[in-house]
């Protein structure tokens, strides 16, 4: 508790975590996990969903007309195949998710610490859902934009609650394994998606709906599972439910001798409730360091360039001269290797660490983006307008390349780190602001890639390989390892010890001046 000197209040020292001494890696912890991370399974799923209905036929001829009559034209006229697909009206068919998640995750923010973390998930179910309906049942371009609204409401509150949910009731020692959790479910969703439209592509007239009435399973399962699963117990302590949090803690460990634990969340949540504008805290100078990491983290995954092939690799190999059944299964082919490269992760975040881990990856996509850039500058098209076999073949290996080392560094580790960065009376608030970067440039992204694809043709490649070069420097230099640290500790053992970051905690503001540390 604190005490008083004079008129000040004195700051108690900081409490030891003892979870991984008495805590056991319970069932309840690991199903808990599960069931809320399945939020990325419908996150994923939208991402490989869009490319995937946006390159079939009947989907075009119903909504895009002008992009068929564009395809159609390409079949018989030897032109680029770069600009296929560039329409802005299409691009917002994608992009438009995400424009609607940036204005949700602000909602989202005062649900997460006000309503808790459970409820906020259970309302993204929710979102979820009802985008689904209004998806399947278009019958013009509004009603299809109407339900991407609501999804992107959906991604808004899921992508700011599911994070912080796992980060919360994880041991430190797996912490980085459960969080991931999140983005494996998301490339199971994508992987997911790849199948569907692959089988639903030769399904006409209404393959397209059932594509995206697909994604009406992860919905209705992570709705199921967030109304099943308890709220953290940081969540219920923040709110008032000190008992009900007390046993939820017990239940996530396995044990009864939590009082190292529970004394170390009271003290953080009371902390955090002096917090009247955590927005505005998070804009003072002690507070910057892990602000500004988890801003440029979700940047840069951005500029890595993922989504622009993620989104629309369907698209892409056909633009690159693959048919669209070729299309579809390099498709397929990239999600499988996102799904095992995820699991790469996942085995060695927590051994090899986050530093290590995106360093390496850096090297190895830059690498895949020059080979991209050279084999797509040097090996031509044939005269059907096609890429040739081996061409073709070289193209999807380095993309795969490219794809796995993204699974296993930036796809994960970006967001484990924002939701491991910030303290408990700004971590809320912190989530928001990482979530509303992501989707601001995942919406500018998703605007854009279409139309780079079509101005810069293979160019497209160089632009994100000068990217990553940025990227991996600022990794080297300015981000320091979390690996293993109580999430509670990261003030005090990683920022204030980083060469260029403990600066901003000199005269930390937070503690009065004249302050007696009393032993």
């Amino acid at each position: 508790m604190w005490r008083r000197v004079g008129d000040y209040p004195v700051e108690p020292q900081p409490l030891e975590v003892s979870m991984d001494s008495e805590a056991k890696i319970t069932p309840i912890l690991i199903i808990s996990c599960l069931m809320v991370a399945t939020a990325g399974l419908m996150f994923g799923y939208d991402v490989g969903n869009s490319g995937g209905v946006t390159s079939m036929d009947d989907f075009l001829k119903k909504f895009f007309h002008s992009v068929y009559l564009r395809k159609l034209e390409h079949k018989y006229v030897h032109k680029s195949k770069y600009c296929i697909f560039n329409s802005q009206t299409l691009q917002l068919f994608t992009s438009s998710l995400y424009l609607a998640g940036i204005i949700a995750t602000f909602f989202a923010s005062y649900t997460t610490r006000y309503l808790g973390r459970k409820l906020t998930i259970v309302a993204a179910g929710f979102f979820f859902l009802i985008g689904v309906v209004f998806g399947v049942a278009a019958q013009n371009l509004g009603m299809l934009i109407i339900g991407r609204i609501f999804l992107g409401c959906g991604v808004g509150f899921g992508n700011q609650a599911v994070p912080l949910f796992l980060s919360e009731v994880a041991p430190a020692k797996i912490r980085g394994g459960l969080s991931i959790l999140f983005q494996l479910n998301i490339t199971v969703g994508i992987l997911f998606a790849t199948l569907v439209n692959y089988g639903a592509a030769k399904i006409h007239p209404w393959g397209w709906r059932l594509s995206v009435g697909a994604a009406g399973i992860p919905a209705f399962v992570l709705t199921l599972g967030a109304l099943v699963v308890d709220d953290t117990p940081t969540s219920l302590i923040e709110r008032g439910c000190l008992q009900e949090g007390k046993t939820v803690l017990k239940k996530l460990c396995g044990t009864d001798n939590i009082e190292s634990e529970l004394k170390e969340i009271i003290e953080a949540t009371r902390v955090a409730q002096q917090v009247k504008r955590p927005f505005r805290e998070l804009l003072k100078r002690h507070n910057r360091p892990p602000l500004v990491i988890a801003t440029f983290l979700q940047i840069f995954q951005q500029l890595t360039g993922i989504n622009a092939i993620m989104f629309y690799s369907p698209v892409l190999f056909i633009s690159l001269g693959s048919g669209n059944d070729a299309s579809l299964y390099s498709a397929v082919i990239l999600g499988s290797v996102n799904v095992l490269a995820t699991l790469v992760s996942i085995h060695s975040v927590d051994q090899a660490g986050r530093r290590l881990l995106l360093l390496e990856a850096g090297v190895q996509m830059f690498i895949s983006l020059v080979m991209l850039t050279l084999v797509l500058r040097w090996y031509a098209i044939d005269k059907s307008g096609n890429l040739s076999h081996g061409t073709a073949l070289t193209l999807v290996v380095f993309i795969c390349t490219y794809v796995a080392a993204f699974a296993w560094s930036w796809g994960p580790l970006a967001w484990l780190i924002a939701s491991e960065a910030f303290q408990l009376d700004t971590r809320s608030a912190g989530q928001s602001v990482t979530v509303c970067v992501n989707l601001l440039f995942t919406f500018l992204i998703a605007q854009a890639s279409l139309s780079m694809l079509c101005h810069l043709q293979y160019g497209i490649f160089a632009f994100f390989s000068g990217w990553v070069v940025v990227m991996t420097l600022f990794v080297y230099f300015f981000l320091p390892e979390t690996e293993n640290v109580p999430i509670e500790e990261i003030s005090d053992k990683v920022w204030k010890k980083h060469w260029f970051w403990k600066r901003y905690f000199i005269d930390d503001d937070r503690i009065p001046k004249r302050i007696v540390i009393v032993p």
